[in-house]
């Protein structure tokens, strides 16, 4: 795609690329704290990068053709590694994010009602009033350093709760927050035999997750009961996901969730929900703060807008275009890892049982032979009549496993960034780089503090 630009458009701070000669151990060793640090140059220029991941080979694929293959031709051919299995079961046990086979259909197919356009757009009021309030406190800390990595987190975790459940998160949303850290800094991070020991083999890090599960569980339990014992009158419309996901059933056998499953279903939306929006959130946040013109388009765009409808969302399209180019230089699921049941053939590349093919949106997102200027910020590059190949981006994945959140994370994020640049200018409190870690998703090295005044 070529972007003609008036101006020299910024290129973020981004890890140092991994020299050729990098030792497996010192791969190893910096898959714990940067995945994004562990590849090199070739791996951003070259259309399949062919090694090994331990016993198995392993692919990188940067060719949209075959990941086209991947993940829509041939996509029940490809399963979730142990090692990825290891990341995510304790966190979202079988729910839709992992499940395989009859199983994830079954759950896809009894979901999908629960997000449609229509079903999002009933949403939007929880995601307005969580808004207003957040600009409120805002306008009370005007002129003063503040972490907005921390209040998107916040709030999209408030958005999270109202959507799921109608009530706030200010007495269980700290809890929340607690147990997510907690995942993520100590027991969401790859070790050695997670990555090398199959899936019914524990590794050591198995059992200190266990323990980790039931406390969650019975957390996620617990809300739900909260949510049940508020009722629902007979008759009366769906007022939030947990109504929708509660009375949804299998089209074809009239089968609904059980407890257990529900428990897994609320835990997946609830978690992919809020810290890949937040996450997302902040980094267009940090972009353009050091990108004052382009903050300024999105202010201006604003403008006059009442924005408190999905008519209105759809009509910010410079602002949608800005959450594109963001998702793009910072994906966040930077890394979609497969195993490979049966040999194949993905458009010309060889592929052996057993083999892990790796589909890394931070890569393919800034590879040199499918994008114009691949590291720079450049939001019109989503305005252009030459969309990006459907197989070249994936914010969201693709084929039948793609999000089934995707369009109400879409609408959340413009939403919420056309409203905080409406009413703030955003700058940073200093010029410290953040630089971008790739663990279980693409997070930033640091939380730095900005400073917002009213516009």
């Amino acid at each position: 795609m070529n972007i003609a630009s008036v101006r020299r458009p910024i290129v973020p701070p981004t890890p140092p690329r991994a020299p050729d000669d990098m030792s497996f151990l010192g791969r190893v060793a910096l898959l714990r704290q940067n995945m994004i640090a562990t590849w090199g140059q070739r791996a951003y220029e070259e259309d399949v990068i062919k090694g090994r991941f331990f016993l198995q080979h392993s692919f990188i694929l940067n060719r949209p053709d075959a990941i086209r293959h991947v993940l829509l031709s041939n996509y029940e051919n490809y399963t979730r590694t142990p090692a990825g299995i290891r990341m995510l079961r304790p966190v979202l046990g079988e729910g839709l994010l992992i499940a395989e086979g009859q199983a994830w259909t079954f759950q896809r197919r009894t979901l999908a009602p629960a997000f449609t356009p229509r079903a999002t757009a009933n949403l939007v009021p929880h995601m307005t009033a969580v808004l207003d309030e957040t600009i409120a406190k805002l306008d009370a800390q005007s002129g003063a350093p503040v972490d907005l990595r921390e209040i998107m987190q916040r709030m999209t975790l408030e958005i999270a709760g109202r959507t799921m459940f109608s009530f706030g998160m200010d007495r269980h949303g700290p809890t929340l927050r607690n147990f997510v850290v907690e995942y993520g800094e100590r027991l969401g991070r790859p070790y050695f035999l997670d990555m090398l020991l199959p899936v019914s083999w524990p590794s050591p890090m198995d059992f200190p997750r266990a323990r980790f599960r039931k406390r969650w569980t019975e957390f996620v339990a617990m809300l739900i009961a909260e949510r049940r014992a508020m009722g629902k009158k007979d008759g009366a419309p769906p007022r939030d996901l947990f109504d929708l996901m509660d009375a949804a059933r299998d089209p074809e056998t009239g089968k609904g969730f059980s407890d257990e499953q529900l428990v897994d279903e609320v835990a997946t939306m609830i978690l992919a929900g809020h810290e890949t929006t937040a996450t997302a959130l902040f980094w267009a946040l940090y972009l353009l703060a050091l990108d004052p013109d382009t903050q300024e388009a999105v202010a201006s765009e604003t403008r006059g807008e009442h924005l408190d409808s999905m008519a209105d969302i759809d009509r910010q399209k410079f602002t949608r275009a800005v959450i594109d180019e963001t998702m793009r230089l910072y994906p966040p699921a930077f890394l979609v890892a497969r195993a490979a049941r049966e040999k194949d053939n993905a458009a010309g590349v060889e592929i052996g049982k057993g083999d892990i093919v790796m589909i890394a949106p931070w890569l393919l997102h800034r590879h040199e032979k499918l994008w114009d200027q691949p590291n720079a910020f450049i939001p019109k590059r989503f305005m252009s009549k030459e969309a990006p190949d459907r197989f070249a981006y994936l914010p969201f994945g693709a084929g039948p496993r793609v999000c089934i959140g995707a369009p109400f994370a879409q609408a959340e994020s413009v939403l919420a960034l056309a409203r905080l640049i409406g009413a703030f200018r955003v700058e940073l409190a200093d010029s410290i780089p953040v630089i971008p870690h790739g663990v279980v998703t693409t997070q930033p090295d640091r939380s730095p503090l900005f400073r917002i005044t009213r516009r």
